[in-house]
């Protein structure tokens, strides 16, 4: 399993942008990568760590857990990076 977590809040038209951006790439993978994909979105404003950690930086896009990006988020960039997770879940 892939974890793919967006950390914004409402109303930021950044966060929607990656939000797209992230449903766009998954739409157009494999079928066996895409339901291998856990995808999380979390509001700094419900979390009060997420909020001190990434306020300055929203949209924020985890992937297991480690920082994949921020503010602007690459469909080409997402998609390898996911490639190269799902290979290295092929591979073990």
């Amino acid at each position: 399993m892939i974890a793919l977590t967006l950390i914004g809040k409402p109303d930021c038209h950044l966060c929607e942008v990656a939000s797209d951006v992230v449903d766009a790439v998954i739409a157009d993978l494999p079928d066996g990568v895409a339901e291998d994909l856990e995808i999380t979105e979390l509001s700094i404003l419900d979390d009060p760590a997420l909020y001190e950690k990434y306020w300055e930086k929203i949209p924020v896009l985890l992937i297991d857990d480690e920082l994949h990006g921020h503010w602007r988020i690459s469909p080409d960039r997402l998609r390898e990076a996911i490639a190269a997770k799902a290979a290295e879940g092929a591979a073990t």
